[in-house]
C-alpha cells in the first residue's frame, strides 16, 4: 500500500463526527449537491486494494433523503482512476439506464495532502450473488447493439483503468489498429513490472504481427464491418450485483470503451472467474451471435487484456495460449519457435480472481 493511500485512509476515519458513521466527508463532496444538504450518516463501506470507499446517506434541502456510494484515491493516478470511472459510467448509463447506477459527479478533495480524487454514483443495496445469465446478457446485448460511437471510431474520449491499471484507448478507426495498440500497452506494462521473458516477447512479436492482422481483418473482408459498441471491458461476477428489492442486474467498476462486442464476453474464458461458465456466453450469443466468418474465427480470438494477474501462472497461460494460435495460424518454421511449456511446469492458479492484488501481469485469453 502506498503511503499517500494510507494517509487517505487516515483521514477518512474519524468516531467523533457530527453525524452518525466513521467516514470524514470532505468539503468538497458536499458541495456537489445543493446548499443545505446536510450528511445523515456516512460509514466506510467495501474494501479495495487502491481506493477508498463509504456509502453516505444525505438530506437534501427541501426535498428527500439519498444515498450514494463514495470512491476516492490519492495522486495524480486517482484522478486517472476518477475521472475515467465517471465517464465511464455515465457513457454506460446514457445507453443502459436500468443496468447502471447513476452516476452523479466526479472531483477533487479540498485536503491538499494528500492530494485526492474523488466519484459519486447512486447508492443501491445488492447481493454479490452470481447474476441471472438471462438477465444480464440480454441486457448487454440491447447496450451492445443499441450504442453508438461519438466519432464511429473505437476507443473513449478519456483514459479509463481496468481495476488500477490505465488502458491505452485513444481513438482508432481500425479495430485491429485500435486492439493491438492495447495489448502492446498491456505487454509493455507486464515487462516493466514483472520482467523481461524473452520467450514470452518472441511470441508476442509473431502474435502481433501475424496472427492478430489475419483474424481480425477477416471480420471486415468481403464487405463486412464492425460496429464499434460500448462495453464494460471488465465484466466479471465481482463487477455485477443484483438489488434487493427487486432483482435487477447492475454493472458497476467500468473501464468502458467503445470496441468489436464480443471482447466483452471473451473475457469470460478465463477459467478463473465464475461467470467463465459455459452458460454466460451461450445466453450471450442467443440474442448476439458471433461475428462472421465463424468458420474462421469461433468466437473471435485474444479477447482477454488488461487482467490483474497471479504472477507466474498466468503469465504462463498467456503462453501456452498464444503458442496455441501460433500454431494453428503462423507456426514458427521448424526448430526455430520458443520451446512449449510441459504440465508439470506450470504454476497453480487460484480458482477465484483476485482484484486486490498490486501486480499486474498480461492475461491473454483467447477462445478459438
Amino acid at each position: 500500500m502506498s503511503k499517500a493511500l494510507q494517509s487517505l485512509i487516515d483521514i477518512s476515519h474519524n468516531t467523533s463526527l457530527p453525524f452518525a458513521g466513521d467516514f470524514h466527508v470532505d468539503d468538497n463532496v458536499l458541495a456537489k449537491f445543493p446548499e443545505g444538504t446536510t450528511i445523515v450518516s456516512a460509514h466506510h463501506f467495501g474494501t479495495s486494494a487502491w481506493t477508498v470507499t463509504a456509502r453516505l446517506h444525505l438530506k437534501l434541502p427541501h426535498g428527500p433523503e439519498e444515498r450514494y456510494f463514495l470512491k476516492s484515491a490519492p495522486e495524480e493516478h486517482g484522478r486517472t482512476l476518477m475521472e475515467g470511472e465517471f465517464n465511464a459510467m455515465t457513457e454506460l448509463h446514457k445507453w443502459a439506464s436500468d443496468l447502471v447506477p447513476k452516476p452523479h459527479s466526479w472531483g477533487k478533495y479540498a485536503v491538499e495532502n494528500p492530494e485526492a480524487y474523488f466519484f459519486l454514483s447512486q447508492y443501491i443495496e445488492m447481493s454479490d450473488r452470481m447474476p441471472d445469465p438471462s438477465q444480464l446478457c440480454t441486457k448487454l446485448a440491447r447496450l451492445h447493439r443499441q450504442s453508438q460511437s461519438p466519432t464511429g471510431h473505437f476507443g473513449f474520449h478519456v483514459t479509463t483503468c481496468q481495476g488500477r491499471v490505465p488502458q491505452s484507448v485513444s481513438w482508432e478507426p481500425s479495430w485491429t489498429a485500435f486492439f493491438i495498440k492495447l495489448l502492446k500497452h498491456v505487454i509493455d506494462m507486464d515487462f516493466r513490472l514483472n520482467g523481461y521473458w524473452k520467450d514470452l516477447d518472441t511470441l508476442e512479436k509473431r502474435l502481433i504481427e501475424h496472427v492478430i492482422p489475419r483474424l481480425l481483418n477477416a471480420l471486415v473482408e468481403d464487405g463486412r464491418t464492425i460496429k464499434p459498441s460500448l462495453i464494460h471491458a471488465d465484466l466479471w461476477e465481482g463487477n455485477t450485483g443484483t438489488a434487493f428489492d427487486n432483482g435487477n442486474i447492475y454493472i458497476f467498476d467500468s473501464a468502458a470503451f467503445y470496441a468489436h462486442h464480443e471482447m466483452e464476453v471473451g473475457n469470460w474464458r478465463c477459467f478463473y472467474n465464475n461467470i467463465s461458465k459455459r452458460l454466460y456466453t451461450r445466453t450471450y450469443l442467443q440474442h448476439n451471435g458471433p461475428s462472421e466468418p465463424e468458420d474462421d474465427i469461433y468466437y473471435n480470438t485474444i479477447y482477454s487484456a488488461n487482467h490483474l494477474s497471479q504472477g507466474k501462472a498466468v503469465r504462463q497461460l498467456a503462453y501456452s495460449d498464444m503458442y496455441y494460435l501460433i500454431d494453428k495460424y503462423a507456426p514458427f518454421p521448424e526448430g526455430e519457435g520458443p520451446p512449449k511449456l510441459e504440465k508439470s511446469e506450470m504454476a497453480s492458479l487460484s480458482a477465484e480472481r483476485d482484484h486486490t492484488m498490486d501486480a499486474t501481469a498480461l492475461s491473454v485469453a483467447m477462445a478459438v
